[in-house]
């Protein structure tokens, strides 16, 4: 597909993408707000992302089968009709502030989610030179963190016009603010639902797979692709570490307005995209930018345990423990492009297959942010809880520098 060819599809997938990061990283605000709602203890209320993201696992090969039958312009608008029904549901559980209901709402959005990225991943790994692949997904991640940084600003915003900050948010009742999520979860579900129409009716084309030299149809017999989800398990659970409790670790050091500092590790999620954009391929091969991102992310989280918990730092006006948990989106940005076109380089036919294993891999985010809940629950130190994301590094590190070359099980 040739550039000018490629340029329509780019900006209807950019639409999506900028629907990933929105709904998405709304979570870092919606669970320090459920905590209160509900009264849950850090735990409990991990289970927002819990609820989210196992949805990527459960539904992931269910949906790909979906989409041979569908097509994958079919099944991107059947995606957001799907996450259109998840946002209606916050209304009944909004009238009821019953936390079952809230999940439930939050699986279905995560279901109709779970669509949407195992259709749009491949085209943007495929439309171009695969060694570049890095480049495109870093504009995507642009997009898709850019609406990262916007949703909690927004919901910040709107939740506490009449409120002030978030430490005031224990003494408003809680059946008002309960009702103050309806009013936005409605206006996400027409919207959404414009946007399924829109897919439907665009001249966005099927995704075509060659065929390939392998005589396997068994997608497990390709190590790179096994050990990229497995990579991707440990990456989804540390970004959505650093995404999602940067708000619960600010409220129980008592920072203002922290339901909006999810914005903070999302604007450096941007600036790590940038990187991406302008130095992938022509200064920084695919291979090397995983390697650095593990290292760095390495560094963060010892900065994280080992920094200062008060006072506000000169330039972030957060603690620094705070501030480093934020940087920890500068090491996270380019993960997710790189591991994608290392692992399903030269797939062929394979690739859909391969796709939808990736997308399951995203259940780190519901499973790895549960670990790091319980131990901070247990040992009553959330600070030292995020050393546990250094396994997380350890296991990409070992997937730049060795798990994406091997050919077979047996090298």
């Amino acid at each position: 597909m040739d550039k000018k060819s490629s340029l329509i599809p780019m900006l209807i997938i950019g639409v999506l993408f900028f629907i990933f990061g929105f709904v998405t990283w709304l979570n870092g605000s919606l669970i320090p707000y459920l905590k209160v709602i509900c009264d849950l203890n850090e735990f409990e209320a991990l289970f927002v992302t819990f609820a989210f993201y196992i949805a990527y696992t459960v539904m992931a090969f269910p949906m790909a089968m979906l989409l041979e039958k569908t097509g994958y312009k079919k099944g991107m608008a059947l995606g957001l009709f799907v996450m259109s029904l998840g946002a209606l549901l916050f209304i009944p559980a909004a009238l009821r502030a019953e936390y079952f209901i809230f999940l439930s709402a939050l699986f279905v959005l995560g279901t109709g989610l779970t669509i949407l990225q195992t259709a749009s991943n491949p085209y943007i790994v495929l439309i171009g030179d695969i060694e570049s692949a890095a480049m495109r997904i870093s504009i995507m991640g642009l997009i898709n963190k850019s609406a990262g940084v916007l949703a909690p600003l927004l919901f910040t915003a709107f939740i506490l016009s009449d409120i002030g900050t978030t430490n005031a948010l224990e003494t408003v009742d809680t059946t008002k603010l309960a009702h103050i999520l309806i009013t936005p979860y409605i206006v996400m579900a027409v919207i959404l639902f414009v946007l399924s129409l829109f897919v439907l009716f665009s001249s966005l084309e099927e995704l075509k797979f060659e065929d390939d030299v392998y005589d396997t149809s068994n997608i497990f017999a390709f190590p790179r692709v096994i050990l990229g989800a497995v990579a991707l398990f440990f990456y989804v659970g540390i970004e959505v570490i650093a995404g999602d409790t940067i708000g619960l670790y600010a409220q129980s050091l008592g920072v203002p307005n922290a339901t909006a500092l999810t914005s903070y590790t999302m604007s450096f999620m941007v600036l790590g995209y940038l990187i991406g954009v302008f130095f992938i391929p022509k200064y920084l091969s695919q291979e090397k930018a995983l390697i650095l991102s593990a290292l760095s992310g390495i560094v963060l989280l010892l900065g994280v345990a080992f920094s200062s918990v008060t006072g506000s730092h000169i330039i972030t006006g957060i603690p620094d423990s705070v501030a480093f948990v934020a940087i920890l989106g500068l090491a996270n940005a380019l993960v997710w492009p790189t591991i994608w076109p290392l692992a399903l380089k030269d797939l062929g036919k394979h690739t859909a297959k391969a796709s939808a294993l990736l997308i399951m891999a995203i259940a780190g985010g519901a499973l790895i942010p549960l670990v790091f809940g319980k131990i901070a629950q247990i040992t009553e130190n959330m600070q030292e809880a995020y050393l546990l994301g250094i396994v997380c590094y350890l296991i990409i590190l070992f997937y730049a520098l060795k798990g994406h070359k091997l050919q077979s099980w047996r090298a």
